[in-house]
Formats: structure tokens, sequence, C-alpha cells
């Protein structure tokens, strides 16, 4: 089993905590959530997005994710 600790910025108080059984379902859902994050800043940002800046935003975001085995 594995907890998965997703916060929206560094100084997030109440991260959203999930807990999965399988690996696989955590990977997925982590790529998913990600790409949704991602897609949602590019989408609001009042300014043109290069794919250096994109790959910057979803490192970032891969960065807020903590991961414990249970």
């Amino acid at each position: 089993m594995y907890r998965l600790t997703h916060a929206v910025c560094y100084l997030d108080s109440k991260p959203e905590v999930k807990t999965f059984d399988f690996w696989d379902e955590l990977q997925d859902y982590i790529t998913e959530e990600v790409e949704r994050r991602v897609q949602f800043q590019i989408e609001h940002s009042p300014y043109s997005i290069s794919e250096e800046e994109r790959e910057a935003i979803e490192q970032e975001e891969y960065t807020l994710v903590k991961i414990e085995e249970l």
C-alpha cells in the first residue's frame, strides 16, 4: 500500500493525501494529475509558454509529490 501526498505549492498546509493499493495505480494517478495541473497553468497563463517553460512547470509539479510505502 502507498500513501501519496500532493501539495499545490511548497507552503500548502493541507496537501491532498490519497492511498493506493497498487504501484501502477499510483503512477497512473500521478501522471494524470501532474498533466492536469500543468495544462491548467498553460491554459490560464496570460503569456505564451514555450516547451522549455512547460517542462519546467512539469518538473516543479513532480517536486510537490511525496510517496510513502505503508
